[in-house]
């Protein structure tokens, strides 16, 4: 892995618009609440089933973290709370690069580290949707 500080710049980039995503998503988590307006917000599969989606807790954990509860956030949904902190750090990366012309170091990675990146990342998916599995369906399982 190469890690390049690019020169002093305002130029918006990839975490610059992480970051807007965030800060947007978060505000709408915190401001606006949308399980409760929206009537056909919801887990169809899960409604239906009984067995949650992948992003099953998503909407949860968006609005927990944007309240800092950052426990209920991650009993939620883990996978979502690491991805709702990193989009809540690319924000204030985004307003640090922005305001300041701070640079945002860029990470490069070799073919062999992009593919256990490649292999890793589903399985990590895969964990954190059995937990989501078993916590919804067999509670009774986890201590």
């Amino acid at each position: 892995m190469k890690v390049f500080i690019p020169p002093r710049n305002r130029r918006p980039g990839t975490v610059d618009y992480m970051g807007l995503m965030g800060l947007v998503g978060l505000l709408v988590a915190r401001y606006i609440p949308v399980a409760r307006i929206i009537p056909f917000w919801g887990c169809v599969l899960r409604e239906q089933t009984g067995w949650p989606c992948l992003g099953c807790g998503l909407t949860r954990v968006a609005e927990r973290v944007s309240h800092f509860n950052f426990e209920g956030a991650w009993e939620a949904n883990p996978l979502g709370t690491v991805a709702a902190l990193l989009f809540a750090l690319a924000a204030v990366a985004m307003v640090v690069h922005l305001v300041f012309a701070v640079p945002i170091p860029e990470i490069q990675l070799s073919a062999k580290e992009w593919r256990a990146f490649q292999v890793v990342m589903p399985v990590i998916v895969l964990v954190n949707y059995a937990y989501v599995v078993v916590k919804t369906r067999f509670p009774h399982l986890l201590l």
